[in-house]
C-alpha cells in the first residue's frame, strides 16, 4: 500500500468542477488507499450521505476510508478508522468507543503534543503543518521539513505529513522521514484527480 494520503475537502472539488465521490473514485482508481473524509460544513444527514457513498467506493478499491472527528459517522457507515486533532474527542475515548479493530490517527503539531502521545493506542500520527497552505488557516507554526524530520525521529508509528504537499514537495517531505503524505487540493482541486493521483503515486514510489 502506498503512502498517498487523500484528505477531502468539497469546496474544492466543486470549484475544480467535480463531486467529491467522483474525485475519490478517480483517486482510488489511480491507486490511492487511504481516503479521510473531511467536511466541517455539512449537516450530520449531508455528513452520513457523503460518508455512505464513499464507503462504498473504498470498499470496492481495497481503500481505507477514515472519518475526520466524528466517530458517530465512522460507526453509522463502518469506517475503517477516525482522525482526530487535538481540539477533538480525546483519542481513549475514540478507541474505546470504535474498538480494538478499527484505526486511529491523532494530528501532531509540535513536540511536545508528541511527547503527550507517546505510548497511547494510535495507529498512525498527522504531523502539520509543513508548507503554507490555503486549506488551513492557522500555520502560526509552521514545522517545515526541519520540523517533520524532528518529529518523526521520535516516534515509531507511521507519519502521515500534511500541509501544501504537492507534486513539486512530496518527494523531499518523504526525505525529511515521513511514512506518507497527506494531500487536498493536490488531488481536489485538479483537472483531473486520476491524473493528479497517478503523478503523485509515481513520484512517492520514485522516492
Amino acid at each position: 500500500m502506498n503512502g498517498l494520503y487523500l484528505v477531502t475537502d468539497s469546496g474544492i472539488a466543486h470549484q475544480a468542477g467535480h463531486t467529491l465521490p467522483f474525485v475519490v473514485e478517480e483517486a482510488c482508481r489511480a491507486g490511492v488507499r487511504w481516503v479521510q473524509l473531511r467536511e466541517k460544513d455539512l449537516t450530520t444527514r449531508a455528513f452520513l450521505e457523503l460518508g455512505v457513498a464513499l464507503k462504498h467506493i473504498t470498499q470496492h478499491y481495497g481503500a481505507k476510508l477514515i472519518i475526520n472527528d466524528r466517530v458517530d459517522i465512522a460507526l453509522a457507515v463502518d469506517a475503517d478508522g477516525v482522525h482526530v486533532g487535538q481540539d477533538d474527542m480525546p483519542h481513549q475515548l475514540v478507541r474505546s468507543l470504535i474498538g480494538p479493530g478499527k484505526i486511529i490517527g491523532l494530528s501532531i503539531n509540535n513536540m511536545d503534543e508528541l511527547k503527550a502521545a507517546q505510548g497511547a493506542d494510535l495507529d498512525y500520527l498527522g504531523i502539520a503543518t509543513i508548507f503554507q497552505t490555503g486549506t488551513k488557516q492557522d500555520t502560526s507554526s509552521l514545522l517545515g521539513l526541519d520540523g517533520l524530520t524532528a518529529i518523526c525521529q521520535q516516534t515509531s508509528l507511521p507519519t502521515f505529513a500534511i500541509g501544501g504537499i504537492n507534486a513539486t514537495n512530496s518527494q523531499s517531505v518523504v526525505k525529511a522521514g515521513a511514512s506518507g503524505v497527506a494531500v487536498v487540493s493536490a488531488i481536489c482541486g485538479q483537472t483531473s484527480p486520476y491524473a493528479a493521483s497517478r503523478e503523485l503515486i509515481k513520484l512517492f514510489n520514485g522516492v
